[in-house]
């Protein structure tokens, strides 16, 4: 099967609004017969189904949670990239184009980057009329700070619990439309299987995780906000109940997974601290910003940081990439954590940690608040706290969290973090209109694979998740939809709908019958062992082998010998959590096939084999510029299928940020 991403012609700054303009229309009476299915209300979902709905058609929205303010997208915390300029230092919805075709190695459609690009500018619009409460100037202007792979400032934010923020803006949005009967809430729900009629996507069976009932629900599309797949490494930012079912229900039904090994490892986070951890928690890169990440010089130093003078500090990041510094995209500042640390530098306990201190900066703020003032000779304690205070103004929440976690002061002593897994790049095969292989299924946000490539900007998933909810789908679902306004609703006792339930039925039979001996959970982290020490950080052939030989014998366990107590139709939480894992074992194995594959280094995805001599990411554009594309043919087994991957306009490179 040729894909077609369905780009459309003409000059790249011209083909979004060229598209728009020649696009198939619905007219609202019609749209009042269409119906829409939308899974997941984090900021893809909630502002797919409340723009959806205010156009007139009628939305099903699903989660799993109790509430579509529960979804992972409220624990984003640095910011949403946009191209507004504010700063007058150079930012352009070209360079903003450009730094994400880079950031991501040049393994990005060109045309879906320029189109986020350009929508960027309104999103923020969009959420400042919904009373986003964005940080601002002293005289009132949008603020603006940096983030990873960029050399200007166009990062807005709301301290540090942007995501929060901006999911109520967009939760207000859908609410409104739950109020006005555009929109049903199914909270409590969550998405088993995809159901196809005469090969279009025609609704979803739904477990209701409350009763246990199975439930059938038609619409004339379907749309996937569920998120990404990092929890397939067990230990992740991601909040627990983050999977990939629905993403996977999909692909067993014939949508392609793009790209599933290009995960991201985000630079800063708080380290791992023991076994009994279940997650990890995310310091912002906004961080990187004003603090500064070091290690010491000599291996082994048990010296308190304070007490380790200037000359005897490796600010690695600044030595290595003087004109990024600390402000590198995540995957290469995360190497360079993991190479100090490897080669005996690492601090903590556990010596997998590297030094963020904010030492520098509260002094340069405390004289710039001295200065304003017109205080010249404050003691050094005195401007010391001055700028503890403008520091706690702009990342005070993330400085508690750190504390209440670590019972450290991080304005006192440096904090201490290692890369963890974050985001997922890869995710189901989109095309320009992001719809997946499936006709009529669509894939928003995190869920689909469409705009990084192979490494994610930081600040730029909320910008993702918006822009498609927001200002895409809207436009290239009703092009769609002009097509299926003869469609009648058809009914949920069509023989489709009943053999999906049956299907998903015998699926949580077998489950709970293996009356095994061992726990989800001890299989989840088993897998995430697996995933981390050999799909990770750093991946190699004979790894990658060993891991997919592991994966399907752990998959064999899982299904003869798991244990899940309680009843099918009642509320039973581990039901519930077998079903992902299972999916997450399923997708650990393509993981490790899609990586072992792509034998070039790029992003985050890093094949030992394949580095320059100074231990630099070195990808092959002769041989693997394209999107893999993997279609599922049964158990263990998937045909690859590639979309190639023109540069038209940036110039594939040798990534530099030296």
């Amino acid at each position: 099967m040729a894909l077609d991403a369905k780009i459309p012609h003409g000059e790249m700054d011209k083909k979004w609004t060229d598209y728009k303009g020649h696009v198939k229309l619905v007219n609202p009476a019609n749209k009042r017969k269409l119906e829409v299915i939308v899974v997941g209300t984090g900021l893809a979902g909630a502002s797919a189904a409340a723009s959806l709905g205010e156009l007139g058609y009628k939305v099903k929205a699903f989660c799993f949670q109790d509430s579509p303010r529960r979804a992972h997208s409220i624990a984003a915390q640095g910011g949403i990239n946009a191209a507004k300029n504010y700063q007058n230092d150079g930012d352009s919805v070209f360079r903003l184009f450009y730094d994400t075709v880079k950031g991501g190695d040049y393994r990005a459609r060109e045309a879906n980057v320029h189109r986020l690009a350009e929508v960027s500018t309104s999103i923020i619009d969009q959420c400042v009329a919904q009373g986003v409460p964005f940080a601002r100037e002293y005289g009132g202007l949008l603020s603006n700070r940096s983030f990873g792979g960029t050399q200007v400032q166009r990062t807005f934010y709301a301290a540090g619990q942007t995501g929060q923020q901006l999911l109520l803006g967009a939760y207000s949005a859908l609410e409104r439309q739950v109020a006005l009967g555009n929109v049903k809430m199914y909270t409590r729900h969550e998405m088993l299987d995809v159901v196809k009629i005469d090969d279009k996507a025609r609704g979803i069976i739904a477990r209701d995780l409350v009763s246990g009932e199975l439930e059938s629900h038609f619409g004339h599309a379907v749309l996937l906000c569920s998120g990404g797949y990092g929890n397939v490494f067990y230990l992740s930012t991601n909040a627990m109940g983050s999977n990939v079912t629905a993403a996977w229900k999909a692909h067993k039904k014939g949508a392609f997974f793009g790209n599933p090994c290009f995960t991201q490892i985000h630079p800063t986070c708080i380290p791992v601290s023991g076994d009994h951890q279940s997650k990890l928690t995310l310091m912002s890169e906004s961080l990187r910003n004003d603090g500064r990440i070091w290690v010491p010089l000599k291996k082994e130093e048990s010296r308190n940081p304070k007490d380790i003078p200037e000359n005897e500090r490796d600010y690695y990041l600044e030595r290595r990439y003087p004109a990024f510094g600390n402000l590198v995209p995540r995957d290469v500042a995360s190497r360079a954590a993991k190479e100090r640390c490897d080669e005996g530098y690492g601090v903590g306990t556990t010596k997998m940690a590297v030094y963020l201190d904010y030492k520098d900066a509260i002094v340069r703020y405390g004289k710039i608040e001295a200065g304003k003032a017109g205080n010249d000779n404050l003691s050094h304690e005195e401007i010391v706290a001055l700028g503890k205070k403008v520091v706690e103004e702009k990342y005070g929440n993330l400085f508690e969290m750190y504390q209440k976690i670590t019972g450290e002061n991080p304005y006192e002593t440096p904090m201490r973090i290692y890369p963890a897994v974050h985001y997922t790049m890869g995710g189901l095969w989109v095309d320009y209109e992001l719809q997946t292989t499936v006709k009529g299924l669509y894939a928003l946000g995190e869920a689909n694979f469409s705009d990084h490539g192979a490494n994610r900007l930081g600040a730029s998933a909320l910008m993702q998740g918006l822009a498609d909810g927001y200002f895409v789908i809207p436009y290239t679902l009703g092009n769609y939809l002009a097509d299926e306004i003869h469609t009648n609703s058809i009914s949920t006792d069509h023989s489709a709908f009943a053999e999906a339930q049956k299907a998903v039925s015998d699926r949580l039979n077998t489950l709970i019958n293996i009356k095994g001996k061992q726990t989800v959970e001890s299989f989840h982290k088993r897998l995430g062992k697996i995933i981390w020490d050999k799909c990770g950080m750093a991946r190699s052939e004979k790894g990658l082998k060993q891991a997919i030989e592991e994966v399907r014998a752990l998959k064999k366990e899982f299904w003869s010998d798991v244990r899940i107590p309680g009843e099918i139709n009642s509320f039973n939480l581990e039901l519930d959590k077998a079903g992902r894992v299972a999916d997450l074992i399923e997708l650990g194995e393509l993981m490790c096939l899609d990586a072992l594959d792509r034998n070039e280094s790029c992003g985050g995805h890093f094949r030992e084999e394949s580095q320059t001599e100074d231990g630099e990411a070195k990808r092959d554009d002769e041989n693997y510029a394209y999107v893999a594309a993997w279609e599922n043919k049964g158990d263990s087994s998937w045909e690859l299928h590639k979309e190639a991957l023109s540069f038209d306009i940036v110039k594939p490179t040798q990534r530099s940020y030296k």
